[in-house]
């Protein structure tokens, strides 16, 4: 989709649909009072003739309005004033982007940024651009779109100075994010296997000349004694890849923030196979590398001045005499011995090498997003990722990131107190904890492969994707890894 910023005034402008957001009859605002007014009190007539529907979410669509040069009027219902928060705001940008994606218009002109939900303008217009953008996403990779159905928006303009130019390029990133990271989610598993995930990291690199991309194969990985990823892999014909993204907008001798991604393409669970109902959406679990794929590449469009490195390890987990077995006892990189009591915790051994990988890169910061444990949504369900570190002051910038962007998490303890859940007779550790708080011991898990660096853990097993008849990939947590970049800079 793309963004533009229109100086002239909204009703002047020939747009194939305007939209415009109301509370209710007494609160008209911006373009929408003024829309009113050339109309001879139109807009307020049908407002009180309940053809125009000012409930929040709700949609009305006019045609021919007088006054007005636009061919159709969008009229957002927006409810009570006194609710009306940045989320209620984003969902009604949300509806708007939905709504249009399925009729006629290709172009729009957009005001819903004049309304007041406790941000600034600038906030506003950012946000309703990648609420559009995400809204209009459509999947056809291997979906032929309906026959003579709607095509969705080709471009949106919104009505500000050119002041506002730099939220809109901010917004152009954050689309990326999350474009590149919902179509690698929800692409099927023979495809997105990977192979795959490394051919895009090469195509993002030959994007711009501040980017480079390494793939270690699996000889490459076993000579670094990665034996903990290798185990994972060992089940399945597609050959392991360890994924490297560096992104240099700084001095070289900047220290970069690493983001490091669980890239599993697919998990049967192994020989701890997983039950057969629901197990397709098992292609979402390398959601987390997708979405550091989809921040990274947001990171290179912004070309924010900050060096990243974006590291995913990606495997399959699939049931094979060669497969990895419970009671296997595992020598990781760092050189730390782990006993398998269950194949299908296999995201936190891919981990933890690319953790201990990460350590050459000397990072003022690490980042480990991962689709890591049901245990997770369990605790949270789909509304936000879990936030995991010792590091009290990375965590702050993590959560205040996700809040400002709506792509919300929250913070989970790291005490020591879950670590004798860990304790093996017969190795260093075991890689699961039992039952009792899942999620954290699985994040205690990865802790030890991260002394002494600043790091945290991003469990977004409940906001990858949705579940359902209209699922898919959310492409989350991409929106708040983008804001931490940015904020970074």
């Amino acid at each position: 989709m793309n963004f533009t910023l229109e100086q002239t005034s909204a009703t002047s402008v020939e747009t194939q649909c305007l939209v415009i957001g109301i509370h209710d009859a007494s609160s008209l605002q911006g373009t929408a009072k003024l829309v009113d007014q050339l109309s001879g009190g139109e807009l307020l007539r049908l407002i009180g003739t309940g053809d125009v529907d000012t409930d929040w979410k709700s949609t009305t669509m006019l045609h021919g309005l007088e006054g007005v040069s636009a061919t159709r009027i969008l009229v957002m219902g927006c409810g009570d004033t006194d609710k009306f928060d940045p989320v209620r705001y984003d969902r009604v940008c949300t509806s708007a982007g939905a709504f249009l994606r399925d009729h006629t218009a290709s172009n729009a002109l957009v005001c819903l940024h004049e309304l007041e939900c406790g941000m600034d303008t600038e906030w506003n217009l950012r946000q309703a651009a990648i609420a559009l953008d995400k809204a209009n996403y459509r999947y056809t990779t291997t979906r032929k779109p309906r026959e003579g159905g709607h095509e969705p928006l080709v471009s949106v303009s919104f009505n500000a100075a050119e002041n506002f130019a730099p939220a809109l390029l901010e917004a152009e990133g954050f689309a990326k994010a999350f474009q590149r990271s919902r179509e690698l989610g929800n692409l099927p598993p023979n495809i997105c296997n990977p192979a795959y995930l490394a051919e895009q990291a090469v195509e993002i690199a030959k994007s711009y000349d501040n980017v480079s991309a390494d793939i270690l194969e699996k000889a490459e990985m076993s000579e670094l004694g990665m034996r903990a990823l290798l185990a994972v892999s060992q089940g399945s014909e597609n050959e392991p890849k360890l994924i490297i993204l560096k992104y240099q907008g700084a001095d070289q001798d900047q220290r970069p923030v690493v983001l490091v991604g669980k890239g599993i393409t697919f998990d049967s669970g192994g020989i701890s196979l997983k039950p057969g109902p629901n197990m397709e959406q098992m292609k979402f679990d390398m959601g987390g590398a997708a979405s550091v794929m989809g921040a990274f590449e947001a990171c290179a469009h912004l070309q924010l001045p900050i060096n990243v490195i974006c590291i995913v390890a990606a495997a399959e987990n699939m049931p094979d005499g060669k497969a990895y077995r419970p009671g296997d006892v595992i020598t990781s990189m760092s050189g730390k011995t782990i006993e398998i009591l269950n194949t299908d915790a296999e995201g936190r051994l891919v981990l933890c090498d690319a953790l201990t990988y990460s350590r050459k890169f000397n990072p003022v910061a690490v980042i480990d997003v991962a689709t890591l444990t049901g245990a997770c949504v369990i605790a949270l369900g789909h509304h936000a990722s879990a936030v995991m570190s010792k590091h009290d002051d990375l965590a702050e910038e993590l959560v205040e990131a996700g809040t400002r962007i709506l792509d919300r998490g929250w913070r989970l303890p790291l005490w020591d107190d879950y670590m004798p859940q860990l304790k093996s007779e017969f190795a260093d550790m075991k890689n699961v904890g039992g039952m009792p708080a899942g999620s954290v011991t699985a994040g205690c898990f990865l802790s030890r492969f991260t002394e002494d660096m600043r790091w945290a853990h991003i469990d977004c097993a409940g906001s990858v994707w949705k579940w359902g008849e209209k699922g898919g990939s959310t492409g989350r947590p991409a929106g708040l890894l983008t804001q931490f970049l940015i904020d970074q800079k």
